[in-house]
C-alpha cells in the first residue's frame, strides 16, 4: 500500500511539473488581445515617384520615300537588288535616253555656230562695221542655244534614277525593258538608322511634355526588348477631335530592328516628384470605389476612402484620403470592418513599398491614346 501511495504522489508531481511547463511556454508567447484581428500593418510616408504616360505609336523611318522616274520611259538598267544598302546619289536606275543623246548633240553643234557668228559680229561691231542692234540678236541666239543644250543635259540627267539620301531600299518592282511613269513604284527607299515614333498625348498632360524626355518602346515582334528614345518634337497644334496632341519621340536603330510602319508601346516617363505610395493589396475595390482601412489611436479600424494614382509593380499613388504618418492595414483587409479592433502581426515598412523603381522595372500604367 505504501508503494501504490508513492507511485501517485511521483505522478502527481510529473504531472505539475508538466502544466508548469506548459504554462511558462504560453506566457512567453504573444499573447492576442481579445476579438482582435491580426494584421499587417504600414505607415505611409512620401517617396520618390515618376509618373509614365503610356500610348501606341507608329515607327516611322527619319527619311522615307518611294523611288520613281520624272519621264515616262523604257527601263535600260536596275542597278540594285531587293533590300540593298545604298549610299547618297548611288545609280538605281537608267532609262533610255539615245534620242536624248541625238538632240543633246545637235543642241551642241548649234550653239558651237551661234557662238562663233556671235564672237566675229562683236569683233566688227568693235571696228563699227555693224549694228550694235546685229550683234544683239546674235547674242540672243547665242544664248538660246547655250539654254537648249542644258535643257537636253538636265533631260539626260532625268532618265538616271539616283538615291536623294543614304538608306534601305525596299523590294525591287520594275525590270530592265519595263515601260515606267512618274506613277509607277520602282522600290521604296529608307533611312531608318534612326526612328521616329508618334504617339498621341492627351491635352490635359500638354504642360508636364517637354523636349528631351525619356521615352521607351516595345515590340511584339520582340518580346523582352525595350528600345530607349526621347521626345524630339511636340506638335503645334491639339487635335481638336480627340483633344489630344502629337509627340514624336527619336530612336536609336543602328540594328535596324525598328522598321517604318511598326506598332510600338510606348511609355513616357514625367521628372521625378515625391508622392504617397503605398503597397496595391492594401486597396480595396468595390465597384467605382477605392479605399484603405486606417488604423485609429484605439488599434480599431476605420474606412478612409481614397483617390488612386498610376499603379506600377505592385504599389500605387495616393492622391486624395490619405496623409504622411497615417497608419494603415496592408494584409488581413479581408478579415476587418470598421470599427473592428487590429493586432499588427508583423509591421511593414513604408519603405519597402515606396523605393522608388527604374524606368525598366515599370508595369503597366494605364493606356492612354492611340496613334494611327
Amino acid at each position: 500500500m505504501f508503494g501504490r501511495f508513492a507511485v501517485t504522489v511521483a505522478g502527481g508531481t510529473v504531472l505539475a511539473l508538466a502544466l508548469a511547463g506548459c504554462n511558462r511556454k504560453n506566457s512567453d508567447a504573444p499573447q492576442q488581445a481579445a476579438g482582435a484581428v491580426l494584421v499587417t500593418t504600414q505607415v505611409v510616408e512620401t517617396a520618390p515617384w515618376s509618373d509614365t504616360l503610356q500610348a501606341n505609336g507608329t515607327a516611322k523611318a527619319r527619311e522615307s520615300i518611294i523611288v520613281t522616274a520624272k519621264v515616262s520611259e523604257i527601263i535600260d538598267k536596275v542597278h540594285f537588288e531587293s533590300g540593298q544598302q545604298v549610299a547618297t546619289g548611288a545609280p538605281l536606275v537608267t532609262l533610255r535616253g539615245q534620242a536624248q543623246q541625238a538632240a543633246l548633240a545637235q543642241a551642241q553643234a548649234t550653239f558651237s555656230e551661234a557662238d562663233r557668228l556671235y564672237k566675229r559680229q562683236r569683233e566688227l561691231a568693235a571696228q563699227q562695221l555693224v549694228a550694235h542692234s546685229t550683234l544683239d540678236t546674235q547674242q540672243s541666239i547665242r544664248d538660246a542655244a547655250e539654254a537648249r543644250v542644258q535643257q537636253m543635259r538636265a533631260d539626260i540627267v532625268d532618265r538616271q534614277v539616283r538615291a536623294p539620301f543614304a538608306g534601305v531600299l525596299g523590294i525591287r518592282q520594275v525590270s530592265p525593258g519595263s515601260l515606267v511613269t512618274p506613277t509607277t513604284a520602282i522600290a521604296t527607299l529608307d533611312d531608318i538608322s534612326r526612328m521616329h515614333v508618334d504617339f498621341q498625348v492627351p491635352e490635359a498632360q500638354l504642360s508636364s511634355l517637354q523636349i528631351g524626355d525619356k521615352v521607351s518602346g516595345s515590340s511584339i515582334a520582340y518580346p523582352g526588348h525595350t528600345f530607349e528614345g526621347e521626345v524630339s518634337t511636340i506638335d503645334a497644334r491639339v487635335d481638336p477631335g480627340s483633344r489630344a496632341i502629337t509627340v514624336r519621340a527619336d530612336f536609336d536603330n543602328s540594328d535596324h530592328a525598328l522598321r517604318p510602319g511598326m506598332l510600338l508601346d510606348v511609355r513616357l516617363y514625367r521628372p521625378e516628384r515625391d508622392a504617397l505610395v503605398i503597397p496595391e493589396i492594401a486597396v480595396v475595390q468595390v465597384g467605382r470605389d477605392s479605399y484603405v482601412f486606417r488604423v485609429k489611436q484605439d488599434e480599431s479600424v476605420e474606412r478612409a476612402d481614397i483617390k488612386a494614382g498610376t499603379r506600377r509593380a505592385g504599389v500605387v499613388e495616393i492622391l486624395e484620403g490619405l496623409k504622411a504618418g497615417d497608419r494603415i492595414v496592408v494584409d488581413g483587409t479581408g478579415k476587418l470592418r470598421p470599427g473592428i479592433r487590429i493586432q499588427d502581426e508583423k509591421p511593414a515598412k513604408a519603405a519597402d513599398a515606396a523605393t522608388p523603381l527604374k524606368p525598366a522595372e515599370v508595369a503597366a500604367p494605364a493606356k492612354l491614346a492611340t496613334a494611327g
